[in-house]
């Protein structure tokens, strides 16, 4: 079973197929492979992908040193609770194969929460860890831990088209390694405040508010390389991404946070591009992420009507295009997940 604590990989890489022997998959030709071997070749390619020692690159900002900084994965205790923060360690990075029952899509959450849910302003996990219990907007009540990466699941992960046809149900061992996980991460955090580096941090809108076309000049520049020019990524030789879909059917949904401008614009603004996070201008990061969110995605997992009457209901005063009409398309009616999807079991 994929989902038996016991069977899950402790591996947080996910499997010993590094970016030395990948094979960037069809669906790009040539031009695609090429662009894969640049970004490996270059150096730009992320430490879980290329199985080696981060290389240090010129980025465009500078890291900070008074952020709270997580214990090195070197300390994770050889006990019953340090395999439990491995196997939710695994979790995190190789959702897809780990957590199969429960995802629909190509996703694993350390796409959006980058270095495994450590790196500040990708809503790093041990920020979150101690920031909760707390309420919610988007639910209108207290949500616990578990409740928070339940809704992870629903949204981020397309749990609507997997295999179960939902998250993970509560008390699941999932959360309980997830949980383990995370409280290792927060290890002399203090608690009931706000830290440094939590979230995604704000990108306030530019003046010129954002633009389509300006946007896709962007993503043209700074995107293609990694995530293709169809925005749908690129997979390895056992058809598991490397570099994750930006819009379609196996990327997030549309009730998912990262479907919002302003949130994607301070994701972008201060993580991509990988190798230079901040290189982008204000502008240039909400640029570029009205263009991603002008693509299509699977449904809002809230839809009982219209698409109308979901943004009313649920979108009502976001930064988004759900529910919008762009170059003749309604915005938010949805994708069937691919088959694609589903991850491979690995050897």
């Amino acid at each position: 079973m994929p989902n038996d604590p016991k069977s899950r990989e402790s591996d947080s890489s996910g499997g010993k197929h590094t970016a030395r022997n990948i094979i960037f998959a069809a669906g790009g030709g040539l031009a695609l492979v090429a662009l894969g071997s640049l970004v490996v070749e270059l150096g730009l390619a992320p430490a879980w992908l290329t199985g080696e020692p981060v290389q240090k690159t010129a980025m465009a900002q500078k890291p900070r040193d008074d952020l709270f900084h997580p214990p090195d994965t070197a300390s994770i205790p050889d006990d019953e609770f340090g395999a439990a923060v491995q196997r939710g360690m695994a979790i995190f990075t190789n959702t897809g194969t780990n957590a199969s029952d429960h995802v629909g899509n190509g996703l694993s959450c350390s796409n959006c929460h980058l270095d495994s849910g450590r790196q500040p302003l990708s809503a790093p996990m041990w920020a979150a860890w101690v920031a909760y219990p707390k309420y919610r907007g988007k639910n209108k009540q207290i949500n616990t831990m578990e409740d928070r990466v339940m809704g992870c699941f629903t949204y981020s992960m397309n749990a609507q088209g997997s295999p179960s046809g939902g998250p993970p149900p509560h008390g699941d061992d999932i959360y309980r390694d997830l949980e383990s996980y995370f409280y290792w991460l927060a290890t002399g955090a203090p608690t009931n405040e706000k830290l440094d580096g939590s979230g995604f941090g704000k990108v306030e809108k530019p003046e010129q508010g954002y633009d389509l076309a300006r946007g896709e000049a962007v993503f043209a520049e700074d995107c293609v390389v990694c995530h293709g020019p169809d925005g749908q990524g690129q997979k390895d030789l056992n058809g598991r991404y490397v570099f994750p879909p930006l819009w379609g059917a196996d990327s997030y949904n549309w009730g998912a946070g990262m479907a919002r401008i302003d949130t994607a614009a301070a994701f972008v603004k201060h993580n991509m591009p990988l190798s230079q996070p901040g290189k982008l201008t204000d502008q240039q990061a909400w640029d570029v992420a009205a263009f991603l969110d002008s693509h299509e995605r699977p449904k809002d997992p809230r839809q009982k009507g219209s698409v109308e009457e979901t943004r009313k209901a649920h979108h009502d005063g976001d930064e988004t295009f759900y529910g919008k009409t762009v170059d003749g398309r309604l915005i938010g009616v949805g994708m069937q997940a691919s088959a694609a999807a589903k991850a491979p079991e690995e050897d």
